[in-house]
């Protein structure tokens, strides 16, 4: 039987939607038996959420002070003495996991697996290269701690009505002091979670200006959708780097993507490859974007927005 330990992502008082997607591919692993790990200062209410998703077997939490805030070089070593007993170790391939994961494999002197998309045998995966161009097949030795990270856009959540017991774990790891957490700053709003909404819209350079970028926050308010962008439009400074969606960005999988104003580089398709239904608007009819768009508008933007906009107001 392999045994999977998925670590969960929160923010102190809720699941991040990639913990769910985690145990999903977790349980695709033959013969599997999947534990969440809850790191945290006080984990009651996270891991009451992590017990009720399907196919958790049980969760552990491992509460300290030091845990308070997700930091990777603090996590990084308890996640690695718990890992002892474990076959497998997955975390999300998200912001967070791609800081703890790789500092996880280093401790445990371990080659890790990226982006995993889909899963061929207890040690055998699927992972894409060359901007989602390829997919190549990673055999891993059966002999080894499988350290990996999940590709979420390519899982669905695993459900929940699950009921699965809450245990409290200790582990012995010696904890770094040359990292320590000093302020979070996040920008507020109500618009949904990029990573985890159903519809985005995103804007890229061809907008102009931070001012024009407005377009794509009302048409995304009209839809009650988060907001994206192409790394143009980041570099450019039209927008915060947080939104941006692409290889280097965050990869998403929305049931609804509308690209305004993108003109579709590999590095950002790979963004958006699982995505739903594609909508992109652009005055170029040769941009990249219409090859993979399931509807694409030919025109100028500023005049199909406000209008689209106004439509579904």
């Amino acid at each position: 039987m392999a045994k999977v330990l998925v670590i969960a992502e929160h923010d102190g008082s809720a699941l991040n939607p990639s913990t769910s997607k985690c145990v999903s591919c977790a349980a695709s692993v033959p013969d599997a038996e999947v534990d969440v790990a809850v790191f945290a200062n006080d984990a009651a209410q996270v891991a009451a959420e992590a017990a009720t998703i399907d196919g958790v077997n049980r969760v552990l939490t491992i509460e300290r002070a030091e845990n308070e805030y997700a930091l990777a070089a603090v996590l990084a070593p308890q996640v690695a003495s718990l890992a002892a007993g474990y076959s497998h170790v997955f975390g999300p391939s998200t912001t967070f996991g791609k800081d703890l994961m790789p500092r996880v494999a280093g401790l445990l002197g371990i080659n890790q697996v990226s982006d995993v998309m889909s899963v061929s045998g207890s040690h055998q995966f699927q992972r894409p290269i060359y901007a989602g161009n390829a997919v190549i097949t990673v055999d891993v030795p059966n002999d080894v701690v499988v350290i990996a990270t999940v590709r979420t856009a390519s899982y669905q959540d695993a459900g929940t009505g699950n009921s699965a017991p809450v245990e409290s774990a200790s582990v012995d790891a010696e904890l770094p002091s040359h990292t320590r957490f000093v302020e979070l700053k996040t920008g507020a709003s109500d618009r949904p979670d990029l990573q985890s909404a159903a519809r985005v819209v995103a804007g890229g350079r061809a907008l102009g200006s931070e001012e024009k970028f407005e377009l794509i926050f009302k048409l995304a308010d009209t839809l009650g959708a988060a907001v994206g962008s192409s790394r143009a439009a980041v570099d450019a400074g039209y927008i915060a780097p947080e939104t941006q969606v692409g290889q280097t960005g965050q990869i998403i999988a929305p049931d609804l993507y509308i690209a305004i104003g993108i003109s579709g580089a590999i590095q950002h398709l790979t963004g958006i490859k699982d995505a739903g239904t594609i909508v992109a608007i652009n005055k170029d009819e040769e941009a990249p974007i219409f090859e993979i768009a399931d509807i694409g508008l030919v025109g100028d933007l500023f005049q199909i927005v406000p209008e689209l906009t106004e439509a579904l107001g």
